[in-house]
């Protein structure tokens, strides 16, 4: 399988942007792609959000609640930044706000948190949206000049880790640490 991270803050207005052309490529990305979503925590700030998105991973209910709250951020403009404000809002997705608490303090979400930190500081990621493809190369919009080429370049750097394209002008992300 060649994977696919996304790496995404609700905050981000181009993030939001990006979702349907993230959902279209979804519905026909090759079956030997495994996608994956990744929160950037760059601040304090922004940690509540990620704590979120862990939580209702957690709970199997980020279809109720990923969308929600990107569209609740960019289009209501709504202030969804704390703990108890991001309860109130999954309430109002039909997810129970209890669990959603508990879920949110839990062993599992800090531990994810704390991961995605480190990883966003591994691998480099500066700015988001940013797509990683199986670990080695590191693409967003801005490289490609826009959302419609990032499909395209994403496409290509899974066919380069298919082995179906030659890598000769892929250029991968500068190893750190090894």
């Amino acid at each position: 399988k060649v994977e696919v991270l996304e790496v995404f803050m609700y905050s981000c207005p181009h993030c939001y942007h990006l979702e349907p052309d993230i959902h279209a490529w979804l519905e026909r990305m090759p079956d030997n792609v495994e996608f994956r979503r990744m929160p950037a925590v760059f601040g304090p700030k922004v940690e509540p959000h990620a704590r979120a998105f862990y939580a209702t991973e957690l709970m199997g209910v980020q279809d109720k609640f990923h969308l929600p709250l990107f569209r609740a951020l960019h289009e209501q403009k709504r202030a969804i930044w704390d703990e108890d404000a991001l309860v109130a809002f999954a309430e109002e997705q039909g997810i129970d706000g209890a669990e959603f608490r508990k879920a949110f303090n839990s062993f599992f979400v800090n531990m994810k948190v704390r991961r995605a930190t480190e990883m966003v500081q591994r691998l480099g990621v500066e700015s988001v949206p940013s797509m990683i493809v199986n670990g080695k190369y590191r693409t967003g919009p801005s490289q490609t000049g826009g959302r419609e080429n990032l499909v395209k370049v994403i496409d290509h750097l899974i066919g380069i880790e298919s082995g179906a394209v030659a890598a000769d002008r892929a250029s991968p992300v500068p190893a750190s640490g090894s």
